[in-house]
C-alpha cells in the first residue's frame, strides 16, 4: 500500500480545515486519550494509563499555548487549561478514576461548547 498518497491526503484535509475544525479535532483527541487512560486504568494497565494522561497534558498545554490573548475568555480559559493538567497530575499520582472520570466529563462539555459555538458562527 502507498502511504506517500495516503499522507498527503491527511496533509491536505488539515490544511483546508477551519480553526474551529482543527480546535474541534484537538478536543476529540483529548477526550478519546482521556477515555482511554481510564480505559488503561480499568485493566490495571498502568504504563498505558500515564501513557494517555501525559498525552492529554501535552494536548492540553498546547490549547493554552495557542490561546489568543487579546480576548478576555483567555485568561478564563489558560486559568480551566492550567486545572486541568493539576487535576491529571493529581490523578496519574493517585490513579484516581472518579476524578479521571469528572475531569473527562468537564473536557467534553467544553469540546461541545466549542462545537455548538462553530456551529452557530458558520450559520451566521
Amino acid at each position: 500500500m502507498d502511504m506517500r498518497g495516503y499522507q498527503r491526503y491527511r496533509e491536505e484535509s488539515l490544511n483546508t480545515m477551519t480553526q474551529g475544525e482543527l480546535l474541534l479535532l484537538l478536543y476529540d483527541e483529548l477526550v478519546k486519550r482521556l477515555k482511554l487512560a481510564g480505559l488503561e486504568l480499568d485493566r490495571e494497565r498502568y504504563e498505558g494509563f500515564e501513557a494517555a494522561v501525559d498525552r492529554s497534558v501535552e494536548i492540553i498545554r498546547y490549547l493554552s499555548q495557542t490561546l489568543d490573548r487579546k480576548y478576555p475568555i483567555s485568561a478564563n480559559l489558560d486559568r480551566l487549561y492550567d486545572y486541568f493538567c493539576y487535576e491529571l497530575s493529581r490523578v496519574k499520582a493517585g490513579r484516581n478514576k472518579t476524578e479521571l472520570d469528572r475531569v473527562t466529563g468537564m473536557v467534553a462539555e467544553l469540546r461541545d461548547s466549542f462545537r455548538q459555538a462553530d456551529r452557530n458562527s458558520a450559520a451566521v
